[in-house]
């Protein structure tokens, strides 16, 4: 488990399938996602089996985002995962919408970054946003990642074509605004 300050990155287990069935049909939910049409039981069981029997590692990071008391509200991934550009995109969604705006995903966004720049020695993360996802996009502001393109009408939508956001972060900007890790970097060692 990965110890946040209002959550806990935890792996993803069968035990979730019910809730994230239930979210990922909830079109509320998945407003700013790219799922555009419903899904069975039978494939999002399938998909999950294929995402929790796959072994953790560089390019399958997953996991299920908890409250402190064991609530599962949502997920967190990094995916596009390069070793030699040390970098990955990132991917979320609070699907509890209970528990919106209460700052989880700011802590889960955080949590899973510091992990990528400490633990994955990750030199860049970034992610796609609908520029028109205030919240999101403030949380995003918020962990310190920055708009570095509009990629225009990238995305249609309920009836509309919307731009796209690339916002990104590089570990030394993460670590010169949360602070650094105490653990030693791959780069010191060189130096």
């Amino acid at each position: 488990m990965i110890e946040g300050r209002l959550i806990n990155l935890r792996a993803r287990e069968m035990s979730d399938i019910d809730r994230n069935y239930r979210r990922i049909n909830d079109r509320e939910v998945t407003r700013y996602l790219n799922m555009r049409y419903p899904i069975s039981l039978a494939a999002e069981e399938s998909w999950m089996r294929a995402g929790i029997e796959a072994p953790v590692d560089y390019a399958h990071v997953a996991f299920a985002i908890e409250t402190k008391d064991g609530t599962h509200i949502g997920n967190i991934n990094f995916h596009l995962t390069s070793p030699e550009d040390r970098s990955a995109r990132l991917g979320i969604a609070i699907g509890d919408k209970a528990q919106w705006s209460k700052g989880y995903g700011t802590d889960a966004m955080l949590t899973l970054l510091r992990f990528g720049f400490d633990e994955m020695n990750l030199h860049r993360i970034d992610l796609t946003v609908d520029a028109d996802n205030d919240r999101a996009r403030a949380c995003y502001r918020a962990c310190g990642l920055v708009e570095e393109a509009r990629l225009r009408q990238e995305r249609y939508a309920r009836g509309e074509y919307r731009d796209q956001l690339v916002m990104g972060i590089l570990r030394d900007e993460f670590y010169a605004l949360h602070g650094a890790s105490s653990a030693p970097r791959d780069d010191d060692a060189r130096r």
